[in-house]
């Protein structure tokens, strides 16, 4: 797993970024949007060993900070992270059914019968 942090500042019409920690890897493009991407490849130049995550977040209007995380704990490339996405998805579904089904028998417990009144006696 490999993190690489960036530090990310506007000068006239464009966004230039440097590595925190090296200090080797530079970019610079127009926009913030460009800037990502080129900065996410040259990771990618660098340590392509599993999945790409990145994060960015402006400090202020002229800067930022960029983070891009290769592998960890996202379970791996495109193949790896699409089939856990899949099964979770087809649990989770059969597993929201059975407490909507309790909630709707707990519903019919309480009613006003049981409570000793109704509201349209």
């Amino acid at each position: 797993m490999g993190a690489f942090t960036f530090v990310c500042k506007k000068s006239g019409d464009g966004w230039s970024a440097k590595q925190i920690a090296d200090g080797e890897l530079e970019g610079s493009a127009p926009s913030t949007y460009e800037l990502q991407r080129k900065l996410v490849q040259s990771v990618l130049s660098v340590d392509s060993s599993g999945g790409v995550q990145s994060s960015f977040s402006l400090i202020s209007p002229s800067s930022a900070v960029f983070q891009v995380v290769i592998g960890g704990g996202s379970g791996g490339g495109f193949i790896g992270g699409g089939a856990a996405a899949a099964a979770p998805a087809g649990g989770a579904g059969a597993a929201a059914e059975a407490p909507a089904a309790e909630e709707k028998k707990e519903e019919k417990e309480e009613s006003d019968d049981d409570m000793g009144f109704s509201l349209f006696d």
